[in-house]
């Protein structure tokens, strides 16, 4: 009839969506052998092409899905909310570049944003607020000039820096270039936002040696 919707059947709109399939009966068994296909493809195991999220002006899709879920799909970013883990504060702040990826060196180089991406992030509001809480400037030169505080404030300052003890050496080196290491732990293409950690001790040092390895096989390379 004339107007009537029309239903999703095998030759609808829906059939026409399922190239993109992520069920298990397509994969080879251990033994290499072919599993037999046993049935059509469902709607339930269809899937999506990925949303690629680059760095840019904040750009969002939003997807309907099953359930009539929404998911944000973000198609560019640059700015998210960074924990700094040993201190217990977050703070929003510009995602600057992507440093390494251990899925693959082509999502460094298109500057993809995308879950456990190693990022650089502007340090300038954990910057600022080290130096309200604690009353030291990181990455500050010794010929500048320091604001005098009261004798109240200091003592409140050193307190402080008794119990939060030592701060490690190679964040605080960061901090002269003002940028930090961080990793992002949200999912930009799912929840649409850039959202991660600081990179500190033992994790830090992992990803400073597997970034200057690379940076060694490239400038080896003839």
């Amino acid at each position: 009839r004339e107007g009537s919707p029309v239903p999703h059947c095998g030759t609808g709109e829906r059939s026409a969506r399922m190239g993109i399939t992520r069920n298990s009966y397509k994969k080879r068994r251990a033994t290499g052998g072919k599993a037999p296909q046993y049935r059509k493809k469902r709607v339930y195991e269809l899937g999506r092409a990925a949303a690629n999220t680059r760095i840019g002006v904040k750009r969002m899709r939003t997807v309907r899905v099953r359930g009539g879920h929404t998911k944000f799909r973000a198609l560019r970013l640059d700015h998210g909310t960074f924990s700094w883990g040993s201190e217990g504060i977050s703070k929003p702040t510009r995602v600057l570049d992507v440093n390494y990826n251990s899925t693959n060196n082509e999502l460094v180089r298109t500057k993809t944003l995308v879950k456990n991406a190693v990022v650089s992030i502007d340090a300038t509001p954990f910057r600022q607020w080290y130096m309200q809480h604690y009353g030291v400037e990181l990455g500050r030169k010794a010929a500048e000039e320091v604001t005098k505080l009261s004798k109240k404030v200091e003592k409140k300052h050193e307190g402080r820096k008794k119990v939060a003890g030592v701060l490690d050496a190679s964040v605080g080196d960061q901090f002269k270039a003002g940028r930090l290491l961080a990793v992002i732990a949200s999912r930009p293409g799912q929840s649409g936002r850039c959202d991660g950690y600081i990179l500190e001790g033992q994790e830090l040092a992992f990803y400073q040696k597997k970034m200057q390895k690379k940076k060694s096989k490239k400038e080896a390379a003839p």
